[in-house]
């Protein structure tokens, strides 16, 4: 499966997915609670997780994931549902069916037709970050 998942992310040119490595896979029928850590690769998600994902490379939330709490990451690709915050260093990409309840912090955000963001969306302006940006980042992680 993790070699069907690689080529065909490999088809499709560009996509910040075709470098990485499928390290890890949780399906329908595992539930999965508390604090995941991924030093490198790619992550599919689709069951349902509760809790924290820090992942080094790339989060693929399936069309039956579901994740409760907060995710940060390079870049992730959205088709299930997510209620928390999401902090993605380079992309947010949120698919037709996908579903965001909650603020992201990204430099680089894409929605498809069909679908759904509702929080607000928080993008690094143009050069370095000033002072007033810092001081209203400081206020939010408090």
């Amino acid at each position: 499966m993790a070699a069907k998942l690689s080529e065909l992310f490999r088809r499709r040119g560009s996509n910040p997915l075709a470098d990485q490595e499928l390290v890890g896979l949780l399906e329908p029928g595992i539930e999965f609670e508390g604090k995941m850590t991924v030093a490198s690769g790619m992550v599919r998600i689709n069951t349902h997780l509760k809790g924290e994902v820090d992942c080094a490379g790339a989060v693929i939330l399936a069309e039956q994931g579901e994740v409760e709490g907060e995710i940060r990451t390079g870049f992730i690709s959205v088709a299930g549902k997510i209620k928390g915050t999401i902090r993605a260093s380079e992309k947010i990409e949120i698919k037709a069916n996908g579903v965001v309840l909650g603020d992201i912090y990204t430099a680089s955000l894409y929605i498809e037709p069909g679908g759904y963001f509702d929080g607000q969306c928080h993008m690094p302006g143009p050069g370095p970050m000033n002072r007033s940006e810092e001081t209203e980042e400081a206020k939010h992680k408090s």
